[in-house]
């Protein structure tokens, strides 16, 4: 079963997460500190880290970004009171695959890590796809641009893949963040403008494959 890290210094929240998760059978580790978890997190292999925003002596941006930075590919889940738009696209860029705000429904807490589960499992069942002078690795989540890897987030992987498997489609950001997030952001569809930006710097700034489709959302060119 899955292996979690729990990264929450409220006792009361640390306590019902592990719970839940427990009775669903999942290994389950806790830490209560920032550079404690950050070093649990960096030092053994996790499929989920639900990772608190404020936490003492390091902050759960700072986490995530220097997690990403180690190319740690664990899922990462933000759990925080902060439920401003800026904030959560922050997490975002720092490197999250899902947000959280408190106080959080725990059915949904473990339904989205399911999701989350089950997409990484997809993933790894697929070999090669080859697309624009790109190869992409669902197995390893790696891309490789001109033999050359390019490093992308987890949910930036999954971006492109679905982008890339439903090429041709133009995918409306509401489609995006059901089909990637599994749920409504409640209109912020800005999430997905993040990530769409971030894969263009990453892979290509110039492209012509990647589309803006006005008022609906983006596509990727067909080309075979």
């Amino acid at each position: 079963m899955a292996n979690i890290l729990i990264i929450e210094d409220e006792a009361s929240i640390q306590r019902m997460i592990e719970y839940d998760l427990k009775q669903l059978d999942y290994t389950v580790e806790l830490s209560s500190d920032g550079k404690d978890g950050y070093n649990k997190a960096k030092s053994d292999h996790y499929d989920v880290i639900l990772l608190d925003l404020m936490l003492p002596s390091m902050n759960g941006l700072d986490i995530c970004k220097k997690l990403r930075n180690r190319d740690v590919e664990s899922y990462i889940i933000m759990l925080t009171a902060l439920s401003d738009e800026y904030d959560i696209i922050k997490g975002f860029e720092a490197g999250a695959d899902d947000y959280m705000t408190k106080p959080f429904s725990p059915r949904e807490l473990t339904a989205r890590i399911k999701a989350g589960l089950r997409r990484t499992q997809t993933f790894k069942k697929e070999d090669k796809i080859s697309y624009q002078g790109l190869i992409i690795k669902p197995s390893s989540y790696e891309v490789f641009k001109n033999n050359e890897k390019i490093e992308l987030t987890l949910k930036e992987f999954e971006l492109l893949l679905y982008l890339v498997k439903n090429r041709g489609i133009a995918l409306s950001r509401d489609q995006l963040l059901t089909n990637l997030w599994g749920f409504s952001y409640d209109g912020d569809s800005r999430i997905v403008d993040v990530h769409i930006f971030k894969l263009r710097e990453k892979l290509d700034k110039d492209s012509t494959w990647l589309k803006t489709v006005r008022g609906i959302g983006y596509k990727i060119v067909k080309t075979d």
